[in-house]
């Protein structure tokens, strides 16, 4: 049944898969499902500070993570342990599957990030996605999540996510 409301949230396994294998799993409460779009809540699950030279994630942020079963994407609204917003981190996926207890998404190796203020728009591992052999191996799948990333870099620099995440 999906949760819809802060009382019925639940908690959840977040399972992000890349290259045929698991890369990270970890623990997130369901905020809401509609049947569309599954929308989680986790504290940053990389363990130690992931400092990528525009934006740190570290011990103690909170991660509210937008996720599409008819969408090539994922968007992460990113605060630090205080709750100032520190910007988006959006992962180019494919459409997620949620299941029982758990919420799986395959990473198709290209990002995007849009800072808090909205004046850092950038794209993410092109060269990850180059190597991947995606194109070769699954052409309609590359076309699907390039698509997928020019619309979230057209909203990002366009006033941002808010009417993609109400």
């Amino acid at each position: 049944m999906p949760a819809n409301s802060a009382d019925e949230a639940r908690q959840v396994e977040v399972v992000l898969v890349k290259g045929g294998g698991t890369k990270l799993r970890y623990p997130a409460e369901l905020l809401q499902d509609d049947g569309t779009r599954i929308v989680v809540r986790a504290d940053f699950a990389g363990g130690t500070v992931r400092d990528f030279g525009f934006v740190r994630f570290e011990p103690g942020d909170v991660f509210t993570e937008y996720y599409w079963r008819d969408r090539w994407y994922a968007v992460m609204e990113v605060r630090d342990p205080d709750g100032a917003l520190k910007g988006w981190y959006c992962d180019i996926a494919r459409p997620a599957t949620f299941s029982g207890m758990e919420l799986v998404v395959e990473d198709l190796d290209l990002d995007l990030w849009r800072s808090a203020d909205g004046t850092d728009v950038r794209r993410l591992d092109e060269d990850e996605f180059e190597e991947s052999g995606l194109r070769e191996s699954d052409p309609e799948a590359a076309a699907a999540a390039e698509e997928a990333l020019d619309e979230l870099e057209a909203l990002a620099r366009d006033g941002g996510f808010d009417d993609l995440l109400i």
